[in-house]
């Protein structure tokens, strides 16, 4: 038999049918349609808040407020080395745009910190606002160069 959207069908046992309450004694779901006794849980339209315990202070408020943010910290994108080194050629000029093109990092407002994880087999120039001392090694070791980016005060009072 062809298939065609006039005899398509569910896999045998993948759908249940709907649970009808409240449609007599017989069902086993007549009467209070399995809701219990009065109430407002009983009643339709009945929405539970989150969080909300009946009155009671909610666990949410009973315990003590800890910590704090700290709105001025830095931010860093973290980029490691075996990252540029998978994604890029030897003596290519690495920019943070460039990085963002290949898909290394996502473009936002954050400076860009060079981690000294994995291997680097070849000659790479990065530019970037911070190397860790193992990045900045490794890469030199392998014939690179590190060009730190200075960040304008202007620039720097924008970043969240």
């Amino acid at each position: 038999m062809a298939i065609g959207l006039n005899n398509l069908r569910p896999a045998a046992g993948s759908t249940h049918k709907k649970k009808r309450v409240g449609r007599g004694p017989g069902s086993g779901l007549g009467k209070t349609a399995g809701r219990g006794n009065k109430g407002q849980k009983s009643r339709s339209g009945y929405s539970a808040k989150i969080g909300f315990e009946g009155g009671q202070m909610p666990l949410q408020r009973r315990l003590p407020k800890r910590g704090f943010t700290n709105i001025f910290k830095k931010q860093w994108i973290e980029v490691s080395l075996a990252s540029l080194d998978s994604r890029f050629e030897a003596n290519e000029e690495i920019t943070p745009e460039l990085m963002h093109e290949r898909g290394v990092i996502a473009k936002g407002r954050r400076d860009v910190v060079v981690l000294g994880t994995g291997e680097v087999s070849k000659a790479l120039r990065v530019a970037a606002h911070r190397f860790t001392k193992s990045a900045r090694e490794k890469i030199e070791r392998a014939g690179g160069a590190v060009t730190l980016i200075e960040k304008s005060p202007v620039a720097d009072a924008l970043q969240p």
